[in-house]
């Protein structure tokens, strides 16, 4: 089975809210995932997203594919993360 990591819409009209999940490659943008990872909110500004790091790395190391959005998130979250300990 083929996973990767990608947003799942929600919300209403003109105000889309984004679950970061882990799903079966061949299910439709909406359809049913595994296990939700994170959050993604493009209608506030600032930090827009919270995410399981350690759920994304589980994920990622048996070979789950991220969307480019996705990779963008993870990144982020990653040096926020290490600028906050810094």
């Amino acid at each position: 089975m083929a996973v990767s990591i990608r947003l799942n819409r929600k919300g209403t009209k003109d105000r889309p809210y984004y679950k970061i999940v882990a799903v079966d490659s061949r299910k439709r943008r909406d359809g049913r995932y595994i296990e939700q990872i994170g959050t993604y909110n493009p209608m506030i500004e600032g930090v827009n997203y919270e995410i399981d790091l350690e759920k994304a790395d589980k994920w990622l190391t048996v070979g789950a594919k991220p969307s480019d959005t996705v990779k963008s998130i993870i990144r982020k979250a990653r040096t926020a993360g290490a600028a906050a300990t810094a």
